[in-house]
């Protein structure tokens, strides 16, 4: 019989290889599962069954509260910020930013968040660091009113630095098929609403992270009230309880969440082809995190807007603007008219480089 070669992987090395060896720490995943369970488990709605630690999450849709219900599916991620949250040594935020990227996109056609699914890729297991992204994730569940109906975790040794991560979210919601929201209910003369936002939220930082490179986080570069790393950090406003209620009680068309690309970017996707709209940009008021980054790059103004939100992370377009932003602001949000659709065909942005409101 002949003897098989020595396995080059292990010839020479004085101990067999294990799973530890490779770089996975299966008592580190135990310690994430026992560290995660009661964020978890303070999301569960009326639908969840069972608890965590199953193969799937179950959820139950009751039968007799809807007639024809859609579901309504979307994935999303926070992209680079989770740089800038490395970099501030601070994870508990972007848990919540991956929520609302989730269930802001689910509420668009008018569908109720129901339950979310997170994964989480990391170099390196740290319960506490994994602990403080899921509490994140669970934060804004509650804020969200669905429930983070389970996930998983991946050590990635090998592939991934021991200290970087990356996240991703998906989630269900539901609509009734008669409710649904959307081009098809977008007329002229339609007032589009704005709804401010908290800052960045989760988009444009790859050109953020690029021009801060040099620049100290932890300084506040004339912000005043926080730091340039607190300001970047600011966790996504969570706009779906506040989208449904307003649907629930005035006439909204369509909603637009504002995310990569911008309003010009956004916009269109909800309107029906011949549509447009004109957005005038004087009636914004920019969180001061966008000026100090376009100071500091030297960006154009159009440059800005077609990369940020500008200060707006969603959009209604509604029968009465009037209406739409009494209502909004009778439930703190800060909302105002910013434009109408009209025949043009396409989405137009009035004023840049004017005074702002």
């Amino acid at each position: 019989m002949t003897t098989p070669p020595p396995d080059p992987r292990t010839a020479g090395s004085p101990e067999p290889l294990t799973y530890a060896a490779a770089g996975v720490d299966l008592a580190a995943a135990e310690a994430v599962v026992a560290r995660i369970r009661p964020h978890v488990e303070r999301t569960a709605t009326e639908g969840v069954l069972g608890s965590v630690g199953g193969f799937g999450g179950l959820f139950a849709l009751p039968g007799r509260r809807w007639r024809n219900p859609v579901l309504v599916s979307a994935a999303d991620g926070v992209g680079t910020k989770i740089e800038i949250a490395r970099r501030m040594g601070r994870h508990d935020t972007i848990g919540v930013d991956l929520v609302a990227m989730v269930v802001d996109d689910l509420v668009v056609p008018g569908a109720k968040p129901l339950f979310l699914l997170d994964y989480i890729a990391v170099g390196r297991l740290d319960p506490a660091a994994v602990e403080q992204i899921v509490a994140g994730v669970a934060d804004g569940c509650e804020r969200a009113g669905c429930a983070l109906l389970g996930g998983e975790t991946a050590e990635h040794p090998g592939v991934l630095a021991a200290d970087s991560y990356d996240v991703a979210g998906f989630g269900v919601g539901v609509v009734e098929r008669d409710a649904l929201l959307g081009p098809q209910r977008v007329s002229p003369g339609d007032a589009v609403v704005a709804m401010a936002s908290t800052g960045l939220h989760a988009n444009g930082y790859s050109l953020a992270r690029r021009i801060t490179e040099g620049m100290d986080l932890d300084d506040d570069h004339g912000l005043r009230l926080q730091s340039l790393g607190e300001a970047l950090l600011r966790p996504t406003r969570i706009y779906c309880v506040d989208c449904l209620d307003l649907v629930a009680n005035t006439e909204v068309h369509a909603l637009c969440h504002v995310t990569g690309g911008g309003i010009a970017g956004n916009l269109p996707r909800v309107l029906p082809a011949g549509l447009g709209a004109v957005v005038d940009t004087t009636t914004f008021t920019p969180p001061m995190v966008f000026e100090v980054l376009r100071r500091a790059g030297r960006v154009p103004d159009d440059e800005m807007w077609r990369t940020f939100n500008m200060g707006a992370g969603m959009l209604a377009i509604v029968a009465d603007g009037r209406e739409a932003v009494e209502h909004l602001r009778g439930r703190d949000v800060d909302a105002w008219v910013c434009g109408g659709v009209d025949t043009s065909g396409r989405v137009r942005l009035a004023g840049l480089g004017q005074g702002r409101r």
